[in-house]
C-alpha cells in the first residue's frame, strides 16, 4: 500500500491491489463529476488502474498521494472529455449523467437538476474545477496541485463560477 507519509510504491502485487481497493472508487468518482458519463467513467478508471504501476514510477512526492491521484485522474478525464466531444456534443453526456442517478434511484431536486444543467454550460476547465471542490470536497490548495496550475487559477476559477451560475439562474428567471 502507498503510504502518504513515507511515499512509497507498492512492493508486492498484493499491496498494489491493497491501493486500488482504497482508491477505486475515489478515481472512479472523479472521472464521473468531469464526463457525466458512468459507461466512459467506468472505463477510464480501468484505463487508470492499469496504467498504474507506471505512473506510479514518477511519483515526486511533491503532494500527497490523494492530490497526485486527483491530478492523474483529471488529466486523463480531461483527455477524454476532448475525446468524447469530437464524438458527441457535451449535452448528451449530461443526460446521460441524469439517466444514471435516476438509473441509481436517486432521488433529484430541482435545484439539483438544474446545477447539473448549469454546470453542462460551462467551459471544461470550470467544470473540472466545480467537480474537484464541489463534488468530491476537496480543497482550493489541493485541486491546484491536482490541476497543476496556481491556488489563484482556483480562486479566479471558482469567481467565474459563480458568475456564469448566477447569469444562468437570471436568464432562467427571465424565462
Amino acid at each position: 500500500m502507498l503510504d502518504e507519509k513515507t511515499c512509497t510504491a507498492p512492493k508486492s502485487a498484493r499491496e498494489f491491489e491493497d491501493f486500488l481497493q482504497e482508491n477505486y472508487d475515489r478515481i472512479f468518482s472523479c472521472a464521473f463529476r468531469v464526463l457525466g458519463s458512468r459507461v466512459e467513467a467506468e472505463d477510464l478508471t480501468q484505463d487508470i488502474c492499469m496504467s498504474l504501476p507506471r505512473k506510479l514510477q514518477g511519483y515526486r512526492g511533491d503532494c500527497s498521494l490523494r492530490t497526485w491521484l486527483y491530478r492523474v485522474t483529471t488529466n486523463a478525464a480531461i483527455d477524454r472529455l476532448r475525446k468524447m466531444r469530437a464524438e458527441r456534443t457535451s449535452a448528451s453526456k449530461w443526460q446521460d449523467t441524469l439517466e444514471v442517478y435516476a438509473a441509481n434511484g436517486r432521488e433529484r431536486t430541482a435545484r439539483v437538476d438544474w446545477l447539473l444543467g448549469a454546470m453542462q454550460k460551462l467551459p471544461d476547465d470550470l467544470r473540472v474545477t466545480a467537480a474537484l471542490l464541489v463534488e468530491e470536497g476537496i480543497t482550493q490548495a489541493e485541486a491546484a496541485l491536482a490541476l497543476d496550475i496556481s491556488p489563484g487559477t482556483i480562486a479566479w476559477r471558482m469567481s467565474e463560477i459563480k458568475k456564469a451560475l448566477k447569469h444562468s439562474a437570471k436568464e432562467d428567471d427571465d424565462v
